[in-house]
């Protein structure tokens, strides 16, 4: 079950690096100064991304809480 959890591990870490490139991609777009259409265009476009990486991020760690539980 170790390999559960550094799989785990992995995937909740890639889940967390799509976060940090949401907010990063966002706090861009905030701080050039974008019209209002526009930087609703870039929000719209990185929610679904957002939501992807979240629900990585949470899949990982319920690897790892698997894989200790049977481990």
């Amino acid at each position: 079950m170790e390999i559960v959890i550094w799989l785990g591990a992995a995937v909740s870490l890639a889940g967390l690096a799509g976060l940090i490139w949401c907010i990063l991609t966002v706090w861009k777009a905030r701080r050039s100064g974008q019209s209002d259409t526009e930087l609703r265009a870039t929000i719209q476009r990185v929610v679904p991304l957002n939501t992807g990486a979240l629900f990585l991020s949470v899949l990982g760690l319920m690897m790892v809480v698997v894989g200790i539980m049977l481990g």
